[in-house]
């Protein structure tokens, strides 16, 4: 990651400061021959393929220099097309794209298990807890004591059978259609199915949440779902990493203001922090 003062220069014309790929090597022979536009391509679509990648190894795999795919990341970040942070990068959710649960499983886990230890710290006298679709409630999940009768609410079928394991454990699954790529039941009886219910708390994610507060994801019948745990819920969480911040994806289903607390890692920026709490967010930087 480069200095705050670090000069941007224009982008030179295709061919010019790129280097050929290594005699041998792993490149292939018409990576270093890509213009501008065609290798920021190619790297969205290898960062669609591998989820992320480490800055580091990028030049040999498009056969130019550290410094073009600087040049090329910084561009494509102030697009919102990907995030970069300590030397990786990865492909932002926006529109109708959506990481699969794979990748999520092992990115950023370290700031994932700070926001859910940060999550049950809040659990107040919860009996009741919907856990959303994804990897970050399930790490909730994970953190919940077993100590006293839990009754768990989900239609994550990944969720729903870890958390059948647990001890002291009752697990409502929601029916529905299900996502393959994520796993979780939706549209119309799944949500039927959930209205009949009164969670004590929601624990909610995300994909995209600008920094005037709005919450958003792809799909709608997934935005669908969360209105519905949101409006059935007598509280809410919102959990999601730093990356989840200053982006949106097609379909609204909250504000900010609508949960008890918005948990994040200490990794989301104070300009970025400071502009959601001005927007309405209980900020909580764990």
């Amino acid at each position: 990651m480069e200095g705050m003062g670090s000069q941007i220069t224009a982008d030179p014309p295709p061919g010019e400061g790129q280097e050929p790929p290594p005699q041998g090597g792993t490149a292939g022979e018409w990576r270093g021959e890509l213009g501008v536009p065609e290798r920021r391509k190619a790297i969205l679509d290898h960062l669609r393929s591998s989820g992320e990648a480490e800055v580091s190894s990028l030049p040999a795999l498009f056969g130019v220099s550290l410094e073009t795919i600087r040049r090329d990341l910084r561009e494509l970040e102030s697009t919102h097309a990907i995030t970069r942070t300590y030397g990786h990068v990865a492909l932002a959710e926006a529109g109708s794209f959506e990481t699969g649960l794979e990748f999520r499983l092992t990115n950023l886990t370290d700031e994932k298990k700070r926001i859910a230890r940060a999550a049950v710290e809040r659990l107040g006298g919860a009996d009741t807890v919907f856990l959303d679709e994804g990897f970050q409630p399930l790490l909730v999940g994970r953190a919940l004591p077993t100590d006293h009768d839990l009754t768990i609410i989900t239609a994550s079928l990944h969720t729903a059978l870890e958390m059948a394991r647990r001890p002291r454990t009752t697990v409502i699954s929601i029916g529905g259609r299900i996502r393959p790529l994520t796993m979780a039941t939706v549209e119309r009886w799944a949500t039927a199915m959930l209205r009949d219910m009164q969670p004590d708390l929601a624990i909610i994610g995300a994909n995209g949440v600008s920094l005037d507060g709005w919450m958003t994801t792809p799909d709608p019948s997934v935005a669908e779902m969360k209105e519905t745990a949101l409006s059935v819920s007598s509280r809410a969480l919102f959990v999601g990493s730093h990356t989840k911040f200053d982006s949106s994806t097609l379909c609204r289903f909250a504000h900010a203001r609508a949960f008890e607390r918005v948990i994040t890692g200490t990794e989301l920026g104070r300009p970025a922090a400071r502009r959601l709490i001005s927007a309405g967010a209980r900020l909580v930087r764990a």
